[in-house]
């Protein structure tokens, strides 16, 4: 039997007179690239595999016995790419203070922002696309970047300001997702949300006071999920915009989740959700 409600937005939550004016184009064209390195086993061999990006060498420490290391050698080998061995000390300075590079670093042509067009205009019918409002943890971002990758997730927005950007460290703790996950800027979250809406995508926040729960929601409509920030969640005119507001059931003492892994309970729901209706029909 079908899970399909009929929603309509009148029941869940009207647009706000406060809003950008019509026409005015506030979204963030394509970026600049970020740093060029990446390091660690996993994102390295990611980053060869997806060719994403060009790789102009990889530097492998002296001594090191990481298995999967020969994985990496053939993918160089087979690209053509030149493969320096340093000491282990002399690879420190080239990855942020404290990060496991795990003997291997490639440097790479920076990884590039797609532009908001690059995810909208090659939409299948149903998209499940991500918006960050203010995620600053570039730790919370690598997760969250792995975790839509693994949910088959269409796109990730990301907002211009006050947000964790694609940087090494982000990279590292997406565990390559990087490579694969299209992320753009969005100069006003506010303005994406309204043309989101006009593009009959139903853009659904998330609220520890919401009164309906994320399984409650029939994610097998086109869907946008907004992520808050760290402690703050979302933005009052950003969740003032969303067409309804869902919230995680908490069963514990702690009143709220981690935003990468509320990204991971609630994308796997809307996947779950997509799987049982496509078996059904």
């Amino acid at each position: 039997m079908s899970r399909k409600k009929n929603f309509d937005r009148r029941d869940v939550r009207r647009k706000p007179e406060e809003r950008p004016r019509r026409g005015e184009d506030t979204r963030a064209k394509g970026t600049a690239p970020v740093r060029s390195s990446v390091y660690g086993v996993l994102p390295v061999l990611e980053a060869l595999r997806a060719n994403a990006r060009k790789i102009e060498r990889i530097i492998i420490a002296e001594g090191a016995r990481e298995h999967r290391l020969g994985e990496i050698l053939d993918a160089a080998r087979s690209n053509g790419l030149r493969v320096d061995r340093v000491k282990k000390e002399d690879m420190t300075r080239l990855v942020p203070d404290g990060a496991n590079h795990q003997g291997v670093i490639a440097l790479t042509a920076s990884a590039s922002y797609a532009t908001p067009d690059e995810i909208l205009e090659p939409m299948t019918e149903t998209p499940l696309l991500l918006l960050l409002d203010s995620v600053q943890d570039p730790g919370n971002l690598g997760a969250i970047l792995r975790t839509a990758e693994c949910a088959g997730a269409d796109g990730v927005f990301i907002t211009e300001r006050r947000s964790a950007g694609l940087t090494e460290a982000a990279a590292k703790t997406s565990a390559g997702a990087i490579e694969y996950v299209k992320v753009a800027k969005a100069g006003n979250l506010n303005r994406l949300i309204e043309e989101l809406k006009e593009k009959n995508i139903w853009v659904v926040g998330t609220s520890a006071d919401a009164k309906m729960d994320h399984t409650e929601w029939d994610w097998t409509r086109p869907s946008a999920l907004v992520l808050g920030g760290e402690g703050s969640g979302l933005h009052r005119l950003v969740a003032e915009n969303c067409d309804v507001l869902v919230r995680i059931p908490m069963h514990g003492k702690i009143e709220s989740l981690n935003v990468s892994v509320a990204a991971g309970v609630i994308l796997f729901e809307a996947r779950r959700q997509r799987t049982v209706n496509s078996l059904e029909s």
